[in-house]
Formats: structure tokens, C-alpha cells, sequence
């Protein structure tokens, strides 16, 4: 199992952990990506896939005391960020200069 941190742009948002497959964790993060947004996700297909693999991660909350690290990041409605994560891999995060926002 895998574990994806959920971000949204709701006032109250928790950034609750999700443990999710092999298969549901590569639905959502392509090859070597660990940062997703939604709506990137639903324009791949898939549909009924990331439906049901959604469905099923909702019910695999992890409490952050029990998180052993987190694997990808998945955002909701905070479109402004992918100027952040332009290629998708937290490591990687820069400002729109280019430098990058970890020194490593």
C-alpha cells in the first residue's frame, strides 16, 4: 500500500491520509509522479476505474500517527498550484523563476 495525502481548497480541509494499491496509486500518479490534481486525472480516462478506485480509498483513512511517510500528494480545486509543480514531482517544486522552492 501507498499512501496519498488529499489537499483541497475547502476552508476546513484536514489533508487526511489514504492508503491506497499499487493499482489505485498508479491510476492517479503516473510513472514517477507523486503530485496529482483531479481534474488532470479524470481527462486520462479511465472513468469507471478511477470511480471505483476512489470509492475504496475514501474507506482507507490513515491516521497521521500510523502514516509511514506519504507517496503522492493529490490536490482538489486548487488549480494555482500546478504553476508549483509544473512537472509534477514534489521534489522538483519551483517558483515561476525557476529556483527551486527545496534547497534539497
Amino acid at each position: 500500500m501507498k499512501n496519498i495525502q488529499v489537499i483541497d481548497g475547502a476552508e476546513n480541509c484536514v489533508y487526511d491520509i489514504f492508503a491506497a494499491t499499487e493499482e489505485e496509486f498508479a491510476l492517479i500518479f503516473p510513472e514517477w509522479e507523486d503530485i496529482a490534481f483531479i481534474d488532470e486525472v479524470r481527462d486520462r480516462g479511465n472513468t469507471e476505474a478511477l470511480r471505483r478506485a476512489l470509492g475504496s480509498l475514501w474507506g482507507r483513512r490513515v491516521p497521521k500517527r500510523d502514516a509511514q511517510g506519504i507517496h503522492g500528494i493529490l490536490f482538489y480545486q486548487l488549480d494555482h498550484k500546478k504553476a508549483y509543480y509544473a512537472t509534477c514531482r514534489d521534489k522538483e517544486a519551483a517558483n515561476s523563476d525557476g529556483s527551486l522552492l527545496r534547497r534539497a
